[in-house]
């Protein structure tokens, strides 16, 4: 007969054992992840930082490189302006840079390739800028060459034409002075009621009426015009003889108004003329010497002398 004293152990401990192992291996497991969560974590809030660091860096790169740039866009619109360079599209791509450097902080993050293309872009322009800053320096330097020389030019020729005013009004101050008429032969006569001649000096008594005599100079310069041939006689008082009921009158001489004795109007034709007057003054004359001036225009073309005694 079995012993029934001898059942087989129970093992409950080992039972016990085993779950504190699995408890263990799964807190362990817990842990592990946990940690490797936390160690992600960390490393990706790192990257993060390191990221936004880098990014704000990149940011204030961009943003000084536009002030920059902003700066440097000035600096070449003075100077293209001071050339005489067109710059009105400069001014309109300045203000479109202050816009954005005003709108750069709201829109930072999504804009840092687009800024740093843009400045580049600025960069393009900038260059491009130098160079027709260089163009224009060029061009002003050619034109202030072309303008010396054409001041130059200017200069001459105003001395030239100035030469040739002058040389103008000599020659025709010389011809007003060649085509003025002159007299020769001038013959004074005193005519006796008997029609007896008597040349100066004569008495009253020998004069019915003067007569006066001379010849006009050939002139090929003068023009063919008509002229007023004026007698004027000056007594010894240095009163001019004058009755306007015998044909006197006034004329003007250098600005003054003078008086002619007698007068004669005649187409003067370039060849010589012989001219004659007949003046009764009807009354005696005075004694002493006259002077005979002959006028015609506004100079003189001749003068003699005869004495009454």
């Amino acid at each position: 007969m079995e012993n029934k004293s001898t059942m087989p152990e129970s093992k409950p401990a080992p039972e016990k054992g085993q779950n504190k192992r699995i408890v263990t291996v799964v807190l362990v497991i817990l842990l592990l992840a946990a940690s490797g969560a936390f160690v992600y974590k960390y490393m990706e809030s790192s990257d993060l930082a390191a990221q936004n660091q880098m990014t704000q860096a990149q940011l204030d790169q961009a943003y000084n490189d536009l002030d920059s740039m902003s700066n440097e866009l000035d600096t070449r619109i003075l100077k293209i302006a001071q050339l005489g360079g067109e710059i009105d599209t400069l001014l309109q791509i300045k203000t479109q840079l202050e816009e954005e450097k005003k709108a750069f902080r709201k829109k930072a993050y999504k804009q840092i390739n687009d800024l740093q293309g843009k400045v580049q872009g600025y960069k393009d322009l900038l260059l491009a800028q130098d160079v027709e800053i260089e163009r224009l320096k060029v061009m002003n330097d050619s034109l202030l060459v072309e303008n010396t020389e054409l001041k130059v030019e200017a200069n001459n020729l105003s001395a030239s034409i100035k030469d040739l005013n002058q040389s103008k009004a000599k020659l025709e101050e010389k011809v007003a002075t060649a085509s003025k008429l002159k007299i020769e032969k001038v013959q004074i006569l005193a005519v006796s009621s008997s029609g007896k001649e008597r040349p100066s000096p004569f008495k009253n008594r020998h004069i019915d009426h003067l007569k006066i005599d001379f010849e006009i100079q050939e002139n090929r310069v003068a023009p063919i015009e008509g002229k007023g041939i004026l007698v004027k006689i000056t007594g010894p008082d240095d009163n001019v003889i004058f009755d306007v009921a015998a044909g006197s009158g006034t004329f003007v001489f250098e600005g003054r108004e003078s008086f002619y004795t007698i007068k004669k109007d005649i187409l003067f034709d370039r060849n010589s003329q012989a001219l004659s007057f007949l003046y009764n003054k009807g009354s005696d004359y005075e004694l002493g010497k006259y002077i005979l001036e002959v006028y015609t225009d506004d100079y003189k073309m001749g003068k003699t002398e005869f004495i009454v005694k």
